[in-house]
């Protein structure tokens, strides 16, 4: 295991130990933040650019501004070096991560996070159990409330970590949010694939996060000859479809083995497509 390492966009390297967040700051007082995670491998980044414009669409959102992509850059391969000089594994989890800052006011807090892969992750790619919950709301009805912030990656993590535990005290790994429509909408921190003949599907983009892993899935399945598409997904279709999956950045793709209990199976098609989905867009 390699100890996390921390740096902030100067590119100085910080100590895991290290206080580098004010206790007023408002990304600890009230989730006030964004963030984003990827999976760096052998020392590059995926999909770095669509993460970075994400996390600077989140700060909109949220009504301030995080540095340009640029400015990311030194952090970035400050953290990168020095994972590869303690002889990190082939692969890192990469967090970026931005609060508003002081209470009192002042610029935006920024640090670039590096750490393992955590060992539940690498189990869950193998295959992870959902529960379905209840999101509260509808898919269109929360893209119409933008206080509600559809669409951002916010710090305010504190529902999603809390489905989690729930799903876990049932015998689960991880969680399929439906909505209050009936429809699917998203995972905690995952996107819901259905792969159903030579087509994929996932819940439309109203009033949830706009999945990069998604994006990327669908621009190599389509070379490949599938077909893709955003739609209504009602929940038997877990069930019922040849696969089902939640795909992440550092997850990458976990077919769903069983849901709400009850065993599915692994579609055929898995490692084709997870294998699709490793590879570097052309």
């Amino acid at each position: 295991m390699t100890d996390t390492i921390i740096a902030t966009l100067d590119g100085q390297l910080h100590r895991a130990d290290e206080p580098l967040l004010r206790p007023d700051d408002l990304g600890v007082l009230r989730g006030d933040g964004v963030f984003e995670t990827t999976l760096a491998v052998d020392g590059i980044p995926r999909d770095l650019t669509e993460h970075l414009e994400r996390l600077t669409t989140s700060a909109k959102l949220l009504d301030f501004d995080v540095p340009a992509e640029l400015a990311w850059r030194p952090a970035i391969d400050a953290v990168l070096k020095a994972w590869k000089g303690a002889e990190g594994g082939s692969e890192m989890t990469l967090r970026l991560m931005a609060t508003r800052g002081a209470e009192a006011g002042g610029e935006p807090t920024t640090l670039v996070i590096g750490s393992d892969v955590a060992a539940a992750t690498l189990q869950q790619r193998a295959g992870v159990r959902v529960r379905v919950l209840q999101r509260g709301f509808a898919g269109p009805d929360v893209a119409a409330m933008p206080w509600l912030l559809p669409g951002a990656k916010t710090l305010s993590y504190a529902v999603n970590m809390a489905a989690v535990r729930h799903a876990k005290s049932c015998g689960d790994d991880d969680v399929m949010f439906v909505g209050t429509d009936g429809l699917m909408l998203e995972g905690p921190t995952s996107t819901l694939i259905l792969a159903e003949g030579d087509t994929l599907s996932t819940p439309r983009r109203d009033g949830i996060l706009d999945g990069i892993t998604v994006r990327r899935l669908f621009a190599a399945a389509e070379q490949a000859g599938w077909r893709t598409a955003y739609g209504d997904i009602a929940p038997e279709r877990l069930l019922s479809a040849d696969g089902a999956f939640v795909a992440s950045s550092v997850r990458m793709l976990s077919p769903i083995v069983a849901v709400d209990g009850t065993a599915r199976a692994v579609s055929e098609r898995t490692g084709e497509l997870q294998e699709l989905l490793r590879r570097d867009p052309a």
